[in-house]
């Protein structure tokens, strides 16, 4: 089955951190640029982190210098390390692969920062 999985959401208080996982399909891995995206209740999806088939990276203006985008070959997954979290990081937060040909969702993962 062709899918992405994420994890390591959760709630953490301001000034926190936490890391998300997206485990990709073996066939999946490679074929287009990797993204993570977060929907807060309201508000519309917005691209947090992109990381192309080069390996370059680019982030949203909110979360440069905190959040950190990486993938591991090896293990056909995708990282989000996110430091000094804030309240308006709230949001499901879902891994993305888009190709020439379409593309493929996560089902998502809780993030809630509060005190």
């Amino acid at each position: 089955q062709v899918r992405l999985v994420e994890s390591g959401g959760g709630l953490v208080q301001p000034g926190g951190s936490l890391r998300l996982s997206c485990v990709v399909s073996r066939s999946l891995f490679n074929i287009g640029a990797m993204d993570w995206y977060r929907q807060a209740p309201g508000k519309e999806r917005e691209m947090v982190a992109r990381i192309s088939l080069g390996g370059i990276i680019n982030y949203g203006d909110s979360v440069k210098g905190r959040f950190t985008c990486s993938r591991d070959n090896a293990k056909y997954t995708l990282y989000l390390q996110m430091n000094n979290l804030k309240p308006e990081d709230t949001a499901v937060y879902y891994c993305n692969i888009a190709w020439s040909g379409g593309s493929i969702w996560g089902q998502g993962t809780q993030v809630t920062v509060s005190s």
